[in-house]
């Protein structure tokens, strides 16, 4: 897949006048949604030009995805102009925009749908591109879940597939960008360093209150969007659940961030291998980032393993899109994967109990007005095992997730332990501090919990000071079974180390 504003960067006459016309380049956002909808409200607000076109899906409606509520209290001037982005006049008649007008007016089109229809989207939009002649019109997604491949049914992150696909990210709480006093940060990534340069720039002008910064990560953003939207539910869940325990947040919320950040370095460490990034023209310190390469090494036999490449973690907007998603906003409400984990949080308090499974709780989140068709952290937990198996996850960098799926998925049993630990303060912080070591710490704590270790001063002296081979400390010397003398936080480890065990 071709994706690039200049493909031969020897044809001067072409490069001087894509930079010289770069003020006038226009952005269309193909399938309207909640996001590109206010999204258009703040350029609307803000910008000066009119640099960005709206192409609903057929049959839909360019405003659609806003409730009557919503609209009422929208400046009407303000939504004229939205109207104008995603309409031309044609013989007096005025008609909206579809995906092939953006791609003949527009250097860049974000296709904004969901899982639902993205893999599709891509499709139709490579084919048309061709057909139209315009194959340096940069594509790009914003999609934040797996998708599913219909052939042999495997998850798979869209832009691994399409390694040269753009992506567009950044924290935009749908109410804030309507809020015409504040700012946002966003990312527009995309492999080839050039590319990236020239779309953050295009996208920047949209809005001055949206500053958009190029990353060259596309594939590790959209596995964290993707891994976000799932932590958002755990964060709800936690915020309305445990509000009257504030101390207890931070610990919780750090802990999803990092583990986010964790998984995706791992995921960086094996598709990098197989889509190298190699930036000729610019450095990625000439793109912003801190430093080239940032790295994580682990020390088997004395020798150092790459573990996971953390390059992509210097890109801001990325960490700010997690934070922000798992904390309740000053005003208006917070994302939909978060209200999710609102009414898991109700419905644990009503019913004392975790979910029977996930269509008990889509159930519950249709009483409160969500709809499955903008949960895409459910969309993702659904093909979590997958995930975690393919780019190898180690669980002390996913036991959130792991948590959160077991919710729904373990035995009735074994989710009677899960509940125990939800519900408790103590056991939940207990398991977020004990899930985040690794599994030779897991079981020395096991031994040192039951004296094992200190019984034997021989033993305690070889293990630390002479032996080496960590030989005393074998996996089988305590039991991975539910027991009634271990608090539920150890009891749900071992549940999770039995569920997942890469």
């Amino acid at each position: 897949m071709k994706n690039n504003f200049i493909e031969n960067i020897n044809d001067e006459k072409y490069f001087y006048s894509l930079i010289e016309d770069l003020e006038n380049s226009k952005v269309g956002f193909y399938s309207v949604g909640l996001y590109p909808a206010s999204l258009a409200y703040n350029c609307a607000m803000h910008g000066k030009s009119n640099n960005i076109l709206l192409a609903p899906r057929e049959d839909r409606d360019l405003l659609g995805a806003f409730s009557n509520d919503v609209l009422s209290d929208m400046d009407n001037e303000t939504i004229e102009k939205i109207k104008r982005m995603g309409h031309y006049s044609s013989g007096g008649i005025r008609k909206p925009f579809d995906l092939k007008d953006l791609l003949l007016e527009c250097e860049i089109v974000i296709l904004a749908s969901n899982s639902n229809h993205i893999q599709d989207d891509v499709k139709h939009a490579l084919k048309l591109r061709k057909t139209l002649k315009r194959e340096n019109v940069v594509l790009g997604c914003l999609v934040g879940s797996f998708c599913i491949d219909n052939k042999n049914k495997t998850p798979f992150i869209l832009c691994n597939k399409y390694p040269n696909l753009a992506f567009f990210t950044g924290f935009h709480r749908h109410g804030a960008l309507r809020n015409p006093n504040d700012s946002f940060t966003a990312n527009f990534c995309h492999p080839d360093a050039l590319t990236a340069l020239l779309g953050a720039r295009i996208l920047n002008q949209l809005s001055p209150k949206i500053q958009v910064s190029p990353g060259v990560h596309n594939i590790e953003c959209q596995y964290i969007k993707s891994i976000k939207n799932i932590s958002s539910i755990f964060a709800g869940f936690v915020n309305n659940f445990h509000s009257d325990k504030p101390g207890m947040l931070p610990t919780i919320n750090t802990i999803l961030l990092t583990q986010c950040l964790d998984q995706a370095a791992s995921v960086s460490l094996k598709v990098r291998k197989e889509n190298k990034l190699d930036n000729k023209y610019l450095s990625l310190k000439e793109l912003g980032y801190g430093e080239e390469i940032i790295s994580a090494k682990e020390k088997i036999n004395d020798k150092f393993f790459e573990k996971g490449d953390y390059t992509f973690s210097q890109l801001n907007a990325v960490k700010a899109d997690v934070l922000g998603s798992m904390t309740l906003p000053t005003e208006g409400k917070p994302t939909r994967n978060f209200q999710a984990g609102q009414v898991l949080s109700d419905m644990l308090l009503q019913l004392n109990r975790c979910p029977k499974d996930v269509s008990e709780f889509l159930n519950w989140c249709n009483k409160y007005s969500l709809s499955q068709g903008g949960l895409e952290g459910l969309k993702s937990l659904k093909f979590w095992p997958d995930i975690y198996k393919k780019f190898k996850i180690k669980n002390n960098n996913c036991s959130m997730i792991n948590l959160i799926y077991l919710c729904f998925n373990a035995n009735s049993v074994e989710k009677k332990e899960i509940y125990k630990v939800l519900i408790s303060s103590e056991e939940i912080t207990n398991f977020c501090q004990e899930s985040v070591k690794s599994e030779l710490s897991l079981e020395l704590n096991e031994k040192l919990k039951g004296d094992y270790l200190f019984n034997n001063i021989e033993i305690f002296y070889k293990k630390f000071f002479i032996d080496k081979e960590e030989k005393y400390l074998k996996k089988n010397d305590f039991s991975n079974q539910i027991s009634k003398k271990n608090p539920s936080y150890i009891n749900v480890l071992n549940i999770i180390n039995n569920y997942f065990n890469n």
